[in-house]
Parts: structure tokens; C-alpha cells; sequence
């Protein structure tokens, strides 16, 4: 018996489900949350898809891997809602931080050719040392030395609240030492470095669990390798997140001519 020409061009929801190793409530998930456009029903009341509900669950797939679920489910119901400026947003939104994370790894990696250079021995011409401050005299609360900071000023110049560097204190990342006379924190130059290293691996999603042991590594005999391998596996996955915006890109743009924007 010959098939309706019509037919071809329906599809049901595991027709799209099995194409993509998707569950057939997933589809209709995606339907529901606006990711695909609305399927027609028979008249029976069942679910009918076309090519072009197949084009929108391409161009979704390929977005989610260089953009996350959620900003390419707004870009998805932004285009299906006739919203087209709107889905150009949100990705410009979703390229600019793919720049500031890289903007991010280059200040990561300069960080380190700093540490590199303040970890080297200091040259025996350097002098003198500074004569010991006499017994009981107070250090001064708004100058606690050449190369030190205390948490406040630190805090502000990292953009992070003080608490923030309290709790990296307690995961073990920070050694600030304490004035003898007014307890305060005093962070010196070691302090304010691993400070600026833990600050921007946390820009670059570590957790604090995964940036103790490499700061651990940077302060021992070992020197930054942990650290530099961490850095070139974030370029890694950099590089990935461009490669997948390229590729969801060109399914968007063929969705788009599909539905005819």
C-alpha cells in the first residue's frame, strides 16, 4: 500500500527521540519548556512532528555544549517566540564570557610568570636588613608595612568581600600572619600573590578543593607545575567551548533559513 507524500514529512516523538539518544519524554519536555516549536496533533490527539521541529532539537543540542542548557534554552525560545534580537543577545552575552575567561586565563598566566619571578632567591647585594622594630612599639593600623596589606584594602582591590578571604583562609589557601598587638590579619607579598592566584582560578570555575593542592605545590620545592598544567587544561576546555559555539552557530543559522528569519 503506497504512503501518503505527506507522511514523510511527520514525525513522531520517537522519531526524533531515537535520532538524538533521547527519551521520547525529553521531546516533549523540550516541546513543553519551548525549545521546540509546538507540535500539531492528529486527530486522535497524538503528537506530530515535522523537519523543522527536527532542525530546532539540532540547533539545541549543538548550542548546550559551548553555551550551557539554560542560555540555549533562552536562545531556542527566543527564536521559536519570533524573538530573533533577543536570541542575537543572549549569545553575544554567552561570547563575551567566553572573552572574559580568556582575558581571565591570560591574567592567571601572568600571575604565574610573576610568582615564577618573586620566587627566585633574592641577590645577596640586597643590603642590609631593616633594624628590628623596638619592643612594644605598635605597628601602625593604616601602614603594616612595605609589601603588606590587611584584609580590607586587600579584599577591596581583589573585588571579593572579606569574608571571601576569610573562607579561603579556612580552606588552608591563605597564611596571613597576625600583628602581635592588634591581631589584625596582615597579608605580605607571598599572601597578596596566592591571593590573586586563588582569586582568578576561581574566575576560571576551580573549586576550592581542586586550587588547595596546586597553591600547596606553588609554595613547595615542586614549584607551579601543578599550576601549569591546570592552566593548559582551562585553555583546553576554551578552545572546546569556541569549537562548540561554532558548531551550534552553524545549526541555529540553519534552523533559522528553515523557518524562514
Amino acid at each position: 500500500m503506497a504512503r501518503n507524500p505527506q507522511s514523510r514529512d511527520r514525525l513522531r516523538p520517537v522519531d526524533l527521540a531515537r535520532g538524538h539518544g533521547l527519551s521520547t519524554q525529553a521531546v516533549r519536555n523540550y516541546e513543553g519548556a519551548g525549545i521546540l516549536p509546538a507540535a500539531d496533533r492528529s486527530p486522535h490527539g497524538y503528537r506530530t512532528y515535522t523537519p523543522l521541529h527536527a532542525a530546532a532539537l539540532r540547533a539545541f543540542l549543538a548550542l548546550v555544549p559551548g553555551h550551557g542548557h539554560q542560555a540555549a534554552a533562552s536562545v531556542m525560545r527566543a527564536v521559536n517566540a519570533g524573538a530573533d534580537d533577543e536570541a542575537y543577545r543572549l549569545l553575544d552575552e554567552s561570547h563575551a564570557r567566553l572573552l572574559d575567561d580568556r582575558a581571565t586565563l591570560g591574567a592567571v598566566e601572568r600571575a604565574l610568570r610573576d610568582l615564577e619571578r618573586t620566587e627566585a632567591p633574592p641577590p645577596s647585594s640586597a643590603g642590609p636588613a631593616a633594624p628590628p622594630r623596638p619592643a612594644g612599639e605598635p605597628v601602625p593600623a593604616a601602614a603594616p608595612g612595605r609589601g603588606r596589606t590587611f584584609i580590607g584594602p586587600l579584599a577591596r582591590r581583589l573585588g571579593v568581600r572579606p569574608a571571601t578571604l576569610r573562607a579561603w583562609e579556612r580552606a588552608g589557601l591563605l597564611r596571613p600572619r597576625r600583628d602581635p598587638h592588634t591581631g589584625y590579619r596582615v597579608y605580605d607579598e607571598a599572601d597578596v600573590r596566592d591571593a590573586r592566584l586563588v582569586h582568578q582560578l576561581r574566575r576560571g570555575g576551580y573549586l576550592l578543593e581542586q586550587i588547595a593542592p596546586l597553591i600547596a605545590q606553588v609554595r613547595s620545592v615542586g614549584g607551579p607545575e601543578p599550576l601549569r598544567a591546570a592552566l593548559d587544561d582551562w585553555r583546553g576546555r576554551l578552545t572546546a567551548r569556541g569549537r562548540a559555539m561554532l558548531a551550534g552557530a552553524a545549526e541555529l543559522e540553519a534552523y533559522l533559513r528553515a523557518r524562514g528569519s
